[in-house]
């Protein structure tokens, strides 16, 4: 089911079975229990580059019940490159060695650590220069946050200290600070520009927006997508593997070309906690379809 506040644009607009037909969506899921093992079958006119220029990633909140290793084998397995890391797998409260040592891991297993979070900051200075030391240290570039408004003059200061960015999480209608991107926006305006946006497209579904429309709007300062979708377009609304929900995936994909996004695409799977690998390569394998069918 389309998005029906997106606007049809038959360029994207490809369903699952064409990506069947095509065969580009089925080579991106892995073998397990629960997806069958299927022949190759050979595309028709491949790019060089088959994700279009983006940078196709997780959140390792998704792989939340694993341990660092295997969240790291499990993120190899699903063939893409880049992870932005929640503090199940690198607490904040760790020290700089450790912070290093879990860096080093993830650089050696051929991953791009592009991110951290979503990391919450109460109005406490000590607290927050703690989340820019953490990634200082383990080199992240973009730290997924969601700040007390009463911190933001704080925030914006440590902004300027360290050079690491700050990408807002909207959390959808049930969040009172950031429902939305338009919320995210209020509240950075005035602030370096390096305060931006981390657009979780599931949540912004969820609270009625259209997400390729709040990315083109928001492009100058997105630093980081949440890639989902979700089965309705209301507050109840819950995540299902990509491609299955009513979120226009392909003008998604479409608008972060458009705008040349360079920041972690990372897939959130919020469902199977106990089991995502299977719904992660089908929502890993849809996106590569659309994105070689573009």
């Amino acid at each position: 089911m389309r998005d029906q506040s997106a606007p049809y644009n038959p360029r994207f607009n490809k369903t699952r079975r064409d990506l069947l037909k095509s065969g580009v969506f089925m080579a991106g899921l892995i073998a397990s229990p629960r997806t069958p093992r299927v022949l190759a079958v050979k595309s028709v006119d491949q790019p060089a580059d088959p994700l279009r220029g983006l940078k196709l990633g997780i959140t390792s909140y998704s792989l939340r019940k694993m341990n660092l290793d295997d969240a790291i084998k499990a993120t190899k397995r699903l063939g893409v490159g880049y992870i932005s890391l929640k503090d199940f797998h690198l607490p904040l409260k760790s020290t700089p060695d450790q912070r290093r040592e879990v860096a080093g891991k993830i650089r050696e297993a051929g991953l791009v650590l592009m991110g951290c979070g979503v990391v919450y900051m109460k109005n406490d200075e000590r607290e927050i220069e703690n989340a820019f030391e953490y990634a200082k240290d383990a080199g992240i570039p973009t730290i997924v946050a969601s700040p007390d408004p009463a911190a933001m003059g704080i925030v914006d200061k440590m902004v300027k200290k360290y050079g690491i960015r700050i990408a807002i999480h909207n959390h959808g209608p049930e969040d009172k600070q950031y429902p939305t991107p338009d919320s995210v926006r209020k509240a950075i305006e005035g602030y370096d520009d390096r305060i931006g946006f981390c657009i979780d497209i599931g949540h912004t579904t969820r609270a009625g927006l259209n997400s390729a429309e709040e990315i083109r709007k928001n492009a100058s300062r997105l630093y980081e997508i949440h890639f989902k979708d979700v089965d309705r377009a209301v507050a109840g609304g819950k995540t299902v593997e990509a491609g299955r929900g009513v979120i226009d995936i392909p003008a998604v994909l479409g608008a972060l070309r458009e705008i040349k996004f360079q920041g972690n695409v990372a897939l959130e799977f919020e469902k199977d906690a106990d089991d995502p690998l299977a719904g992660m390569a089908e929502s890993v394998g849809y996106a590569r379809g659309v994105l070689r069918m573009s």
